[in-house]
């Protein structure tokens, strides 16, 4: 009796085995179309084709400087005995910047003077040695045309005088020499006193009062200072070789900078460079890149004349923000608006995808597939053209299209489609991959 009910245990147990494979069975093959008359839908999304303006961006990153940035370097050196400036202020145009010790430029000075007294008084010496061998000369003449001395002697006083003549001359050059040693040294007397060249304010100051600098007699000089023009800010960025083609002067460009986090500011290219930055030279990792230049228009750093920026009322125009401070370095994030069509058929960049046609002509001829129609679909004969999907009554209908430039999330349609089709735009595996032309699609757009 108690074997009985043991066999019938284990009989229950794999019978409700079976029952639960058979159930999860049921539903995976109904998942997948396989009983229940399923149809092979593939579940899709769709989007509608319309007409829209396409802005075509190129993104780049750098960082801010001034447009118009002189750096000052001394044309003498010595010690800073006078500093009238600090990083940060407003230096008008022959504004006194700082002093640089004469002392050593001023007994030059007094050196040369006293070297230019000496060859005024060498020349005068010279004069009267010259005067005195023309009388000679002029006597022996005399005396040569009457006979009474001979022609060496006549020969000598007129040699003596044309030395003579030579010496002053000399000495004149002298004295011009050291007239212009004497205005050379004046110069650098000068050059001690150091003025703004321009208006501007000091960005960068990397000199103390006290400390030494170099000159640029034969080197580049010290570095003392930078004078800048703080209310005419650019950024400088680089741009990968493949996105400079479509840049060109004039372009517009949208600017974030990481020190105003949620605000955008407007640009402009001024300038783009011709020579390329190649880093990674010879490698794997070798990179192109072209510096270029992007005016900030919308109004910053305002006012310096006063040491203070101008601020929008944003109590009275709350929608209107104070002018930002723009400092050299700052990193900055471009979009350079670089083509614009405007009422173009667009659809999002996701729909377009690749399919090798090559493989339509492979599959068609069924009755003649030899070895080289294989070797075709695999490799030297693939046919990769752009296409979409069309939802054609619940039927994904596949298009051939030419686009055109894209922006961040829409793609221009050339030719293919029209507006007001409806394209498949996802999801990004059935569109890659899985659906092909002529398959029964169901629209979901969640």
């Amino acid at each position: 009796m108690a074997k009985d009910k043991s066999a019938t245990k284990k009989l229950l147990k794999i019978l409700g085995i079976l029952v639960i494979i058979i159930i999860v069975g049921g539903v995976v093959a109904k998942l997948a179309g396989w009983i229940d008359g399923g149809s092979g839908e593939k579940e899709v999304d769709t989007e509608i084709a319309e007409l829209r303006t396409i802005t075509q961006i190129v993104s780049a990153s750098g960082r801010i400087q001034p447009e118009v940035e002189v750096i000052i370097r001394p044309d003498v050196s010595g010690e800073i005995i006078e500093l009238n400036v600090k990083e940060g202020d407003f230096v008008r145009e022959g504004e006194l910047l700082l002093r640089i010790k004469p002392d050593l430029y001023e007994a030059r000075i007094d050196e040369l003077n006293a070297s230019l007294l000496t060859q005024r008084a060498r020349m005068e010496q010279a004069r009267a040695t010259m005067l005195q061998a023309e009388v000679e000369y002029l006597k022996n003449k005399q005396l040569y045309d009457r006979g009474l001395i001979s022609e060496l002697e006549y020969l000598q006083s007129n040699n003596n005088l044309e030395a003579q003549k030579a010496n002053f001359r000399a000495t004149e050059y002298q004295i011009e020499s050291a007239r212009a040693q004497l205005r050379r040294a004046e110069e650098e007397l000068q050059q001690t006193v150091i003025r703004s060249p321009k208006n501007g304010t000091i960005s960068r100051l990397a000199v103390e009062r006290g400390e030494r600098v170099l000159g640029q007699a034969q080197t580049a000089g010290t570095e003392m200072m930078r004078i800048a023009r703080m209310e005419q800010m650019e950024v400088v960025v680089d741009v990968n070789e493949n996105d400079i083609v479509n840049v060109t002067l004039a372009d517009t460009s949208m600017i974030e900078v990481d020190a105003y986090p949620n605000r955008s500011f407007e640009g402009i290219v001024t300038e783009i460079a011709n020579s390329a930055d190649v880093t990674g030279t010879g490698s794997a990792d070798q990179v192109t890149n072209y510096k270029v230049k992007i005016r900030i228009t919308t109004s910053h750093n305002l006012d310096h004349t006063s040491g203070e920026f101008l601020a929008m009322n944003i109590a009275e125009t709350p929608e209107r923000e104070i002018a930002p401070n723009f400092k050299p370095g700052m990193s900055a994030t471009v979009d350079i608006r670089t083509n614009t069509v405007y009422d173009v058929v667009s659809i999002p960049i996701q729909a377009v995808t690749v399919r090798d046609f090559s493989l339509d002509k492979s599959e068609s001829d069924t009755t003649n597939m030899s070895a080289s129609n294989s070797s075709r679909r695999s490799g030297n004969g693939e046919d990769f053209r752009r296409v979409v999907f069309v939802n054609d009554e619940g039927i994904a209908k596949r298009v051939e299209v030419e686009t055109g430039i894209s922006d961040n999330t829409h793609m221009q349609i050339m030719s293919g489609v029209n507006a007001g089709m409806e394209i498949v735009t996802g999801s990004y595996r059935v569109l890659s991959r899985e659906l092909e032309d002529g398959d029964k699609i169901l629209v979901r757009n969640n």
